[in-house]
């Protein structure tokens, strides 16, 4: 979502570190830039103004003009300030009163209001233990009531049954009875939306707080539309009162500014990021981890999580004790596969890595193709467990059946296995090495770290 506001500021800050001395002429100029850059990024003016004047002030400081490492040290200063603009410290959901507590879910149509109630839903429930009822404000929308009842379906989160011709406010009201009566823990409440704001969803809204008084009432707006993102979240949270803000769709192209300007304009947290389609792809947002992936300074911790997320650990150790005995298999390499595809787009993950910011264009024009990291492991998964085991059987007429097998061809099999026995080899000399040894190795997924050895699959 930030990569233009990044890429600028890091042509900015590449200018001060680059000198040894920095005078307050260097610093007013480099902080013109960044008001630019934030105005391009979509940042409201009176934010901008606001940052730009209190950045200034301590960047122009003695201590730092006379510092040893001047630029660096204004890094650090915009760095913590950005922090502060977007809040200094992640604001969990207030979920942990006396149940069943209320989560009211507000925002315009289109927003993806509806697919991040089942977000939050399936995250209470898989991290938090709690136990979950959704229902569906939406009485307007085509089939909207039947989306929320399918999402949950599909990932096991209960669903109020729908009750045609029943009124929001009534269907609130019973949804919270229906909470209290059968112990759930939270109720997710999705109000309808608008193309635009009226004051007859405002008021709808606000008769349904009313009535349910909610712990909780998240606005949901969509990060790539801008400026209009920002005058949305002023409304609401003027006329209805919001305690937090969730960012969808931050994985597409949107410029940012508008992430930066809500926290800043409704001094309201913004409490998740919708990062992809999927369920599990909702991160809790972390105003130190954005702002440094702003800088161009990864999001180790968030790469961490991921994988945390999709590793087996038993089986992660279970691997690592067979590569300090010098083993590595092919069904240890489809393992590794698997996890690396369950933690999402390759590029966006070495995009989470520091220093990657840097090289945009060369990850973009990078040659990795999921399709063919998915070949990968069809190809192991289409050999016999034999083969799997000792890959010296796989002869010219097996090579064929494998390639048949698994929709591929017989140079892709030829490849595979060749990788193999590269990887192999290297696991080999880190068994003999011992635990020194794969201490000064490369983290593998699944193998106790981050990053698979050399390339990944997929990579040319």
């Amino acid at each position: 979502m930030f990569e233009g506001l990044s890429n600028k500021l890091g042509d900015v800050f590449d200018k001060l570190t680059r000198r040894g001395a920095l005078k307050a002429s260097d610093v007013s100029e480099a902080m013109r830039e960044v008001r630019i850059a934030l105005l391009e990024a979509d940042v409201a003016l009176p934010v901008v103004k606001d940052f730009i004047a209190k950045v200034s002030e301590a960047a122009v400081g003695e201590q730092i003009l006379r510092s040893v490492t001047p630029g660096q040290l204004v890094v650090k200063v915009v760095h913590d300030h950005l922090v502060e603009m977007l809040g200094a410290e992640p604001q969990p959901l207030r979920v942990h009163g006396n149940p069943p507590n209320a989560v009211l879910m507000v925002g315009l149509q289109g927003s993806g209001k509806t697919t991040t109630t089942a977000k939050i839903a399936a995250r209470l429930t898989r991290l938090d233990k709690k136990k979950v009822l959704m229902a569906s404000l939406d009485i307007y929308r085509p089939a909207a009531q039947q989306q929320l009842a399918q999402l949950g379906q599909q990932n096991d989160i209960a669903t109020l049954p729908i009750v045609f011709g029943e009124q929001p406010v009534a269907i609130a009201k019973r949804a919270m009875n229906v909470g209290r009566t059968e112990g759930y823990d939270v109720v997710m409440l999705d109000t309808a939306g608008r193309l635009h704001i009226d004051e007859a969803l405002m008021s709808e809204v606000q008769q349904v707080s009313d009535a349910v008084n909610p712990g909780e009432t998240l606005l949901v707006t969509d990060a790539m539309t801008g400026q209009d993102a920002v005058n949305v979240a002023k409304e609401f949270h003027d006329k209805v009162g919001i305690t937090g803000i969730v960012l969808t769709r931050v994985d597409g192209d949107a410029r940012g500014g508008a992430a930066l300007s809500m926290r800043a304009v409704t001094n309201t947290p913004i409490k998740f990021l919708g990062v992809g389609e999927k369920i599990d792809e909702l991160d809790a947002f972390d105003a130190k981890r954005v702002a440094g992936s702003i800088l161009g300074q990864g999001d180790v911790v968030g790469l961490v999580e991921r994988a945390a997320q999709v590793i087996d650990q038993e089986e992660a150790e279970k691997t690592a004790e067979r590569m300090m005995k010098g083993q590595f298999t092919l069904d240890d390499m489809a393992n590794q596969i698997g996890q690396l595809r369950k933690m999402g787009d390759l590029k966006g993950l070495m995009g989470m890595m520091p220093g990657m910011g840097k090289m945009k264009k060369q990850l973009a024009n990078a040659d990795i193709d999921e399709k063919k990291i998915a070949h990968q492991e069809a190809i192991i998964r289409s050999m016999t467990l034999r083969e799997r085991r000792n890959p010296k059987l796989i002869n010219g007429s097996r090579r064929k059946r494998i390639a048949a097998g698994s929709g591929t061809t017989v140079p892709e099999v030829n490849r595979l296995l060749k990788q193999f026995e590269t990887m192999s080899k290297m696991m080999k000399n880190m068994g003999k090495m011992g635990k020194k040894g794969l201490l000064k190795m490369p983290n593998i997924p699944g193998m106790g770290g981050g990053a698979m050895p050399n390339l990944p699959p997929g990579f040319k």
